[in-house]
């Protein structure tokens, strides 16, 4: 199985619009020519890997979510296209039964990486006067469905992220590990902190996570609000975890301002491993220590 124990550099992924994010209110790019015009400025601020969602194209739909093959192959191709090896780590996630969207864009894009949430959470949020910020939901990801989603990743060559939401969530990668669900290599672990009904956004959290996950396996923090996280992102690089940020985790940098492009939130991550005396590593240098195989052209 595969280690990242040779390699002390830091992995910076770039989380560049999200899946619900309105471009009438954040710097968040939805189109083509956009995603790639900020795949090119995390790209060149020290992103090795681009974390994203694809959006409708029709206009004024930009907010919502797009299943569409031949939106994600043209969205793919653009970032790629800007990006000369660039990394592509694909969304997967989707509420309820029917996932067949996901499953279809997967097999267009052939991605090098791809979100598998680990595990399923009550997605809760409550406001300052006591009233739900949302209808109070399930994000289900019971084990058939999460087989479902390994399973075609290995037909199309796609390394696995484990989103884990929750502490449980952690221990469930070793379990599908165990069982057989995952065989291929050690499972890449993404800690994902900060939502509400989750694990928060807390450095002292992180030992115990790397207790829990599988030895030697490679993992990365997810960390999600405002203020709270950059003590974070610290700590994780300070602990030799990959970085993750960008537009959909947050829209403010350590000082408050608000950031106007993913630019300079990844500045930032490179400045923190820098500071716990690591160098960042370019996308060829993470295709190797991930294991990754060179992508080709859709």
């Amino acid at each position: 199985m595969h280690s990242t124990d040779h390699s002390n550099k830091a992995i910076i992924t770039c989380a560049i619009t999200g899946v619900l994010t309105d471009p009438g209110q954040h710097h968040v790019p939805v189109t083509p020519e956009q995603l790639a015009q900020e795949a090119r400025r995390a790209y060149d601020a020290g992103a090795a890997v681009v974390h994203v969602h694809f959006r409708n194209q029709e206009p004024g739909k930009g907010h919502l979510p797009s299943w569409d093959p031949q939106v994600a192959r043209d969205c793919v191709q653009a970032m790629r296209d800007a990006c000369p090896g660039l990394i592509i780590n694909q969304t997967t996630g989707v509420v309820g039964p029917h996932y067949q969207g996901p499953l279809d864009c997967l097999r267009a894009t052939r991605p090098e990486m791809a979100a598998c949430n680990a595990g399923s959470l009550n997605y809760l949020k409550v406001r300052s006067n006591g009233t739900w910020a949302w209808p109070p939901m399930l994000f289900d990801n019971q084990p058939a469905k999460v087989k479902d989603f390994i399973d075609v990743m290995l037909e199309t060559g796609t390394l696995p992220e484990f989103e884990c939401f929750d502490v449980g969530i952690v221990r469930c990668v070793e379990m599908y590990v165990q069982t057989g669900m995952y065989t291929e290599r050690l499972p890449e672990y993404n800690f994902v902190m900060g939502v509400e009904s989750g694990m928060p956004a807390d450095p002292e959290l992180l030992p115990i996570l790397l207790k829990l996950k599988i030895k030697d396996a490679p993992w990365q923090a997810t960390v999600i609000g405002r203020s709270e996280i950059w003590p974070v992102h610290q700590r994780v690089a300070e602990l030799g975890g990959h970085l993750r940020t960008g537009l959909e985790d947050t829209f403010y940098l350590p000082d408050g301002t608000k950031a106007d492009s993913n630019g300079p939130l990844i500045e930032k991550l490179a400045e923190y491993a820098r500071n716990a005396g690591r160098e960042v590593a370019s996308p060829q240098e993470a295709r190797g220590m991930l294991g990754l195989k060179e992508t080709s052209t859709l």
